[in-house]
């Protein structure tokens, strides 16, 4: 079998052959706000990436589109910059050369019309000079509030129109709207210039190896899904901490606070992924369908106050550091009621997760990094052991682990040795590092990768943001209404009350 002068595999190759890889087409990517931190250390070095495996075609071009004054080849040498210092792969002249051959820089500010005159010049000399057959992903790396605006120049200068027999696509970063308003706007008028297929909304959380492994986990196996279900399952906890701070992010963070930046995207998603039904496919319409009938199930539990928390981080110590709280970080305002920690009781009403309650928290400067999915068992309805010897026997656990270390455990009990019987919590382990002998790559290549080859399996949907913002909107609106948040010191799990609020249903956080 062999691959072609333009990178496409032999078309007569079986789509089913997983002996070679799936390599993008003719194509190019245009990166809006290429100047960005991430564009600088995730989108580009992940675009390298690919180019160094071998699955970009030979004339793949990267433009980039700023307020920058700079030249082509300024612009090179600032990808080659970043390509040296977040690249997942080892840097080889021969590949970062085919791969600058193709680069360009637009300087302009996105309400300007020359600016956009040229970027469609350059497009079409693209095509000519380097065979991308007029196919184009425009990724918008910018904040929000700039989609309809670039968006909108992209259709008024006939650069979300492909020629015939080729293909237009864009690329959208959370947050998608800070409510389902605004949301429902956005999608309008993006739609307006891209057709629902054409339009590509990131989640690089979905690209994750972990993140897909839950499906493979579930659906590939026959020992877990009799036992995924109500009759098995006590709860589910899904934890997103990162033992940070915002850093420089004042100016995005503020204002948007944790719940809105990664439970109404990530965590709903991993909870979606983790409660769904199985696909009649593995493709994107049944991943969609499947996802959808589990957010549109979502129930928040009546009473807001004592089923969710928000609350900010306190000065405490991190790393060996004394660290500041957030209403001391530079650029917040002492009054700032944004936080940096939820936590939210969700239920799911349907056959399958009826009275198993779903536990989403994320936060910042928390003790440690972690991303997890837990889903906890019922004790043994009856135990012939005396209680003595089960004291130090919990619940049984599988627990995904996302990141860093990603992997799964499972947690159960076991007889200590000796004479006595005496049961207690063991763990068996599985880490992709210790059972594959290829690295996972990083989800930006995954995700750019789908995008070029137009397979949106990892991609949600319209529906699914807008039922994630059904979800979360109540929950904003009744914190906008019911005081300040309470504090957590840096370092520490997060606040009391999220603690409480867990011990009312005679439940306790799992300390990853």
């Amino acid at each position: 079998m062999s691959v072609t002068t333009q990178g496409w595999l032999n078309p007569l190759r079986d789509p089913r052959d997983r002996r070679l890889p799936r390599i993008a087409g003719p194509s190019g990517l245009v990166i809006f706000g290429v100047t960005g931190d991430l564009s600088r250390k995730k989108l580009v070095p992940a675009v390298y990436d690919l180019a160094n495996r071998g699955l970009l075609p030979p004339g793949f071009s990267l433009l980039g589109f700023a307020r920058r004054e700079w030249q082509d080849e300024d612009f090179a040498q600032v990808v080659h910059d970043s390509v040296r210092e977040y690249a997942r792969t080892p840097f080889r002249e021969e590949v970062w050369q085919q791969l600058a051959e193709g680069m360009r820089f637009i300087p302009g500010a996105f309400d300007d019309d020359e600016a956009f005159v040229r970027l469609r010049k350059t497009v079409d000399e693209l095509d000519a000079s380097r065979g991308t057959a007029g196919n184009f992903a425009f990724y918008l790396s910018v904040p929000p509030k700039f989609f309809p605006q670039v968006v909108q120049q992209l259709k008024k200068h006939g650069l979300a129109d492909a020629p015939e027999g080729s293909w237009r696509r864009a690329v959208i970063e959370k947050p998608f709207g800070h409510d389902i308003t605004s949301a429902k706007e956005l999608n309008r008028i993006v739609h307006d210039v891209f057709a629902p297929e054409q339009v590509f909304r990131i989640d690089h959380y979905l690209g994750k190896e972990t993140v897909q492994n839950i499906l493979a986990l579930r659906f590939a196996n026959q020992m877990y899904e009799p036992i995924w279900n109500r009759s098995y399952v006590d709860h589910v906890q899904i934890t997103m901490a990162e033992d940070i701070g915002i850093g420089g992010r004042a100016g995005y963070y503020d204002g948007i606070g944790a719940a809105r930046d990664v439970v109404q995207n990530h965590l709903l998603q991993l909870m979606a992924l983790t409660a769904m039904e199985e696909p009649a496919a593995f493709d994107a319409e049944s991943l969609v369908t499947e996802k959808l009938k589990v957010l549109k199930s979502v129930r928040l539990p009546a009473d807001l106050a004592k089923s969710t928390v928000r609350a900010q981080y306190a000065e405490g110590w991190q790393g060996g550091e004394r660290v500041h709280g957030y209403l001391e970080e530079n650029g917040i305002a002492p009054s700032s009621i944004t936080e940096t920690y939820a936590s939210i009781k969700l239920e799911i009403d349907n056959r399958r997760w009826a009275g198993v309650p779903f536990y989403l928290r994320a936060g910042k400067r928390l003790g440690r990094r972690v991303t997890e999915i837990a889903i906890v068992f019922q004790r043994a309805p009856y135990s012939p052991f005396d209680p003595s010897a089960t004291t130090e026997l919990g619940e049984n656990a599988l627990v995904i682990r996302v990141q860093p270390d990603e992997g799964v455990t499972m947690r159960f009990g076991s007889k200590v040795p000796g004479t006595s019987m005496e049961i207690r919590d063991v763990t068996m382990d599985f880490a992709y590092g210790e059972s594959f002998t290829e690295s996972s790559p990083e989800a930006y290549e995954r995700l750019i990768l789908d995008v070029l080859l137009g397979d949106a399996n990892l991609f949600p949907r319209t529906e699914e943001v807008e039922e994630s913002w059904r979800i979360l909107d109540p929950v904003e609106e009744h914190w906008e209404t019911h005081g300040k948040p309470t504090q957590y010191a840096s370092g520490s799990w997060g606040p009391k009350d999220a603690g409480e609020m867990l011990a009312r249903d005679g439940r306790s956080w799992r300390r990853p």
